[in-house]
Formats: structure tokens, C-alpha cells, sequence
């Protein structure tokens, strides 16, 4: 019988071998040689991304895929920071280890707290003070300003509720809505952009920490409601060839008698 821990850690010494022979500076892949941490980062966002499509597709069967080429992003900076005389890979399976048991306690520790209602409480206070030992006091130190824009503003929002900066209920977030709604109309006249993008640039903050009062993640909601119309605009498209008309030559009237038609449809 098989050891399945034996036959990841070969694996996984097989990946840093391979890793490492890209890398070799008379021997490897001369695309891989060049590559740094900052040319390295778009993929390991792209990948992450693919990780989450399969994930929200149930596509169980690509899934393993794409985390093998996320762990291999994982592999990739490790090695140029081994290079670099930074830290190995073994340091950064260390410091995820440590981190997690550090943040479970009722898990590991001996005098365990099973309380499930404060575990979160305990795992942000525990993230605050790993924040504070480096240095980082700030309430919103270390959210990163590469996340996607309606993530960040989640968890910026959720570090400010932490500390009692936030609204009692959805129901205040929807009038703060409305306000923003007023403000970027008295700004339509004029058009600027710059005000224009501040505006709107708030709107969608605003709805950000609509979809967080309501539990829900705002980056979902809008991938739901872009594969929503993609899927409706695509079958308006159809149903309207389908008549011998094209859709460059409709005026949006007749367009928009299709989308209803499909809506219709949709809805049974």
C-alpha cells in the first residue's frame, strides 16, 4: 500500500528539482533564467484566478491543475529568493505552518478554547498583534493595494469595523448609496473626469460595503451579474440571427425587444 505522505514529499522534491534545473544558469531554460519577482507576480495572480474559475466552474477535473501551477508560482519565487540569499522553500512552509498554528490555538494548544462564536475574534486579534510585532500598527497596515479593487475595499472596511467604524446595518449603507448617487448626478453636467472618477470611485466603495453588511463577497456578485448578461446578451444575439437580422443594423429598440424576449425565457 501506498504512503500518501511519502509520495507528496517526493513529488514535491521532484517540482523543486525541476525548479532548480530551469534555473541553472548554464544549463537552464533561458526564458526561466531572466524571469524576477516582479515579472513572476502577473502569473501567480493569473493562476490564482484560473484556481478560482475552475473552483466556481466545479470543474474538479482541471482543479488539480491549476493548483499544480500555483504551487509551481509558489516553487518559482522561492527559488529566486534561495538564489537572492533570502529564504528556501522549506522557510516558507515553515512560516505558513507556524502561522497557522500560532492562529489556531483551539486546534493545537493544549488548554484549547473550542468556543466556535470567537474564534474569529481571536484569529484578527492574533493577525493585529503579528501586524503589530513588525511594526505595522496601523489599523489598515498590510492590505495589499494589489488585491482587486472591490476585495481591497472589503477588507479595509472590515479592518475599520474592528474598530468600530462602520455602519449599524445594511439599511444605513443603502441611504449613504442614495447620497452618492445624488453627488455624481450633480456632477453629469459638467463632465469632469476627474470628478467623475471620484464619484463613481465612491459608488462602488459604497456597494462594496453593501455586499460585506449583507455577507456576501462583492467580486461574486459582480462575476455572477457579468456572466448573467454575457449569457442573456449572447442568446438576444442568437435568437436575433436566428431572424436574419444583425445587430449592427437594430436600433436599440429592437435590441432591447430581444433582451426582454430572453429575460422572458429565462424567467419560465
Amino acid at each position: 500500500m501506498s504512503n500518501p505522505a511519502a509520495s507528496a514529499e517526493a513529488e514535491l522534491r521532484r517540482l523543486l528539482d525541476i525548479m532548480a534545473a530551469l534555473r541553472d544558469p548554464d544549463t537552464g531554460c533561458p526564458w526561466d533564467k531572466t524571469q524576477t519577482f516582479a515579472t513572476i507576480a502577473p502569473y501567480t495572480i493569473e493562476e490564482a484566478y484560473e484556481v478560482a474559475d475552475a473552483i466556481a466552474e466545479r470543474d474538479f477535473a482541471t482543479l488539480s491543475d491549476e493548483l499544480g501551477d500555483l504551487l509551481f508560482q509558489v516553487v518559482y519565487h522561492a527559488r529566486m529568493a534561495e538564489e537572492a540569499d533570502l529564504f528556501d522553500f522549506a522557510t516558507v512552509a515553515r512560516c505558513i505552518s507556524d502561522k497557522m498554528i500560532r492562529r489556531h490555538p483551539h486546534v493545537f494548544s493544549e488548554a484549547a478554547d473550542r468556543d466556535a462564536a470567537g474564534r474569529p475574534a481571536a484569529w484578527e486579534a492574533q493577525k493585529s498583534a503579528e501586524r503589530a510585532a513588525r511594526r505595522q500598527s496601523a489599523t489598515l497596515a498590510g492590505v495589499p493595494a494589489v488585491l482587486p479593487a472591490l476585495t481591497r475595499a472589503v477588507k479595509l472596511t472590515s479592518r475599520a469595523a474592528a474598530v468600530g467604524f462602520d455602519w449599524n446595518d445594511a439599511g444605513q449603507v443603502l441611504l449613504k448609496l442614495d447620497e452618492e448617487v445624488q453627488e455624481l448626478r450633480a456632477e453629469l453636467p459638467d463632465a469632469d473626469p476627474a470628478r467623475l472618477t471620484d464619484e463613481v470611485g465612491d459608488m462602488l466603495f459604497v456597494l462594496a460595503n453593501l455586499a460585506r453588511k449583507l455577507k456576501l463577497d462583492p467580486e461574486a456578485c459582480l462575476r455572477h451579474a457579468n456572466d448573467k448578461f454575457s449569457r442573456r446578451f449572447t442568446a438576444m444575439e442568437q435568437i436575433l440571427e436566428a431572424q436574419g437580422q444583425a445587430l449592427a443594423e437594430l436600433s436599440l429598440g429592437q435590441m432591447e425587444a430581444g433582451w426582454q424576449q430572453v429575460k422572458a425565457t429565462e424567467r419560465g
